[in-house]
């Protein structure tokens, strides 16, 4: 089992879920972030001074088996791809074991496919 998290735009979220939940992902959790990027301009909208400091992300935690981990980073990749700086990240990591706290069950069982 495999954690996959990714980091991606705001504005591609909306089309991330989508295509998610298309591609028979149907559970993950997702909150917004903030980050500190590369940039570190200072930029005026309407006379108003701000820096771009911190960034505004929407973060995916997706756990998954181990079959479902590469198509769900393409998906990803896919949608979430605007080819300029601050696209985001996927991060992946190993999952020791899961349990359902509903029916006591532990292991991938616990990830029932949706089909």
């Amino acid at each position: 089992m495999k954690r996959i998290e990714a980091i991606i735009r705001k504005t591609k979220f909306e089309e991330v879920k989508e295509a998610l939940l298309q591609s028979d992902i149907n559970w993950f959790e997702y909150h917004n972030v903030h980050g500190i990027g590369q940039s570190r301009e200072e930029r005026i909208y309407r006379g108003v001074q701000y820096s771009t400091d911190v960034i505004e992300r929407v973060a995916l935690t997706i756990v998954c088996r181990d079959q479902f981990v590469e198509p769900t980073i393409k998906v990803i990749l896919q949608v979430a791809h605007t080819g300029e700086i601050g696209d985001g990240r996927i991060f992946v990591s190993d999952i020791i074991d899961v349990w359902s706290i509903r029916t006591g069950e532990n292991g991938d069982i616990v990830l029932r496919d949706k089909k």
